[in-house]
């Protein structure tokens, strides 16, 4: 990218030489004798970078600092000052400025400078960037799925994004309860800060209470040093405690207490320290049967159990396939810069299978299938062989008609989805009239 400075300095042999040795590098800049010439600037474009003086003619130099940080939080500013004036320097480090370089300067420091500023502000867009990548990424179009079951999902994520209660997610293995609550942190007013993700189930039991509350050095053999747990970590944001349902009591005694005043202590510690921090969980167990059992603690159970999201499994929502394939597809397509499709056999065997590891193993299945495609059509041998065993039995146990009438109706799904549910279109891609189309959709009660 090509930086846009803006210089405010009323001397002009110090301007122009500054505008002349910054331009020589390729900047291009915009030079302003007066403090309020540069002001009027700063609000008409977009500058990487703001080399201001501090003394002024007509204004203080930390009235333009201040003035420019109010209009763009973002903004890098580079103060310059002379011997008598770095007072005025460090006051405008501690409002935001950049740096201050000490006049007379060499242009070679000078450069090395801008060149620092402008590494600075880079890094920062990029973060701007990936953050707001980030959003996208966890927001509703990225869960795919439109039945009853799913829009009752949608709309408590909509809900508990736009409060501070804790949520429990429930389901199987491989339903997206992750992708919920990064969705719902991120949709959050606490996407500004951490996401903080624990697999319970992950971490070697002798560990998970030092992981989640940290140790003070000395706690146990190995503790060399002082580390901040996780619950440290997401201070300010939000922790993600997936397959709550493996802690162990003593932990599950210490997360009670963190939940109820957001305190607690470090392994082998004694000072209590408190964090701001939302909580959510997950688990694919049956917590209440736990409960019973006397596995997990009530009281715990209880707390977490806020606001319960279920999570439908994907043989629960088979309406839900079609769209999910097409995305997946395109997602692995781009990745392995392939234009891999699916045959219609193929096609119908994905939508009979019964995916006991719900959306993740539908996934893992097309990135599989196309990853390793020697063709641009996918035919129903490089399925699994239990996904395509499952498609022989049934195709064995039914007729002909049948096993033909559910390749139709899945072929037309996939095209009406391709089309964007647009019938003209996907009657012509079909080769039918609309009619036809129409009386298709309502045969095989297709949702359009």
């Amino acid at each position: 990218m090509k930086h846009k400075l803006l210089i405010i300095e009323d001397d002009k042999i110090m301007r122009v030489t500054l505008t002349d040795s910054l331009t020589m590098k390729g900047y291009e800049v915009i030079p302003c004798a007066t403090g309020t010439d540069g002001l009027a600037a700063f609000g008409e474009d977009d500058f990487s970078l703001v080399i201001t003086d501090v003394l002024l003619p007509d204004m203080n130099g930390l009235d333009i600092l201040k003035s420019i940080l109010e209009k763009d939080p973002r903004a890098v500013v580079l103060m310059m000052t002379a011997y008598g004036t770095i007072k005025d320097a460090v006051e405008a480090m501690k409002l935001g400025a950049f740096d201050y370089i000490t006049k007379p300067f060499s242009l070679e420091e000078f450069n090395l400078i801008i060149d620092r500023a402008l590494e600075l502000r880079e890094l920062r867009e990029e973060n701007i960037k990936l953050k707001k990548d980030l959003s996208e990424c966890y927001s509703f179009p990225n869960i795919i799925g439109d039945c009853p079951e799913m829009n009752k999902v949608y709309d408590l994520i909509d809900k508990v994004s736009k409060i501070d209660s804790t949520v429990f997610i429930l389901g199987e293995s491989g339903t997206g309860k992750e992708l919920v609550a990064s969705t719902i942190h991120y949709q959050s007013d606490r996407r500004q800060g951490p996401f903080i993700k624990v697999n319970c189930a992950a971490l070697p039991e002798n560990l998970v209470e030092s992981e989640l509350f940290g140790v003070e050095k000395g706690a146990f053999t190995g503790a060399i040093r002082r580390k901040p747990g996780r619950f440290e970590r997401a201070d300010k944001g939000t922790i993600f405690l997936d397959e709550i349902g493996d802690l162990t009591a003593g932990v599950q005694t210490k997360l009670l207490r963190v939940l109820q005043d957001g305190s607690f202590e470090r392994l082998g510690g004694t000072q209590s320290l408190k964090v701001d921090v939302r909580v959510i969980t997950a688990t694919n167990k049956n917590i209440e049967e736990e409960v019973q059992e006397g596995l997990f603690r009530e009281d715990l159970y209880y707390r977490l159990n806020v606001i319960p999201i279920c999570m439908p499994a994907l043989r629960e929502r088979t309406e839900d396939i079609a769209p999910l394939l097409d995305s997946f597809l395109a997602h692995f397509n781009a990745t392995f810069g392939k234009k891999v499709t699916l045959s219609s056999e193929t096609l119908t065997a994905l939508f009979d299978y019964k995916y006991p590891g719900n959306v993740r193993e539908l996934k893992n299945i097309v990135e599989r299938l196309v990853g390793l495609a020697s063709t641009d059509v996918v035919t129903i041998d490089s399925l699994p062989k239990h996904v395509a065993k499952q498609r022989v039995q049934k195709a064995n146990s039914v007729s002909l008609s049948e096993v033909a009438a559910e390749a139709e109706k899945a072929y037309i799904v996939r095209t009406l989805k391709s089309a964007k549910g647009n019938k003209t279109r996907t009657s012509e891609v079909l080769g039918i009239s609309r009619k036809t189309l129409w009386e298709k959709i309502k045969l095989y009660n297709i949702k359009s």
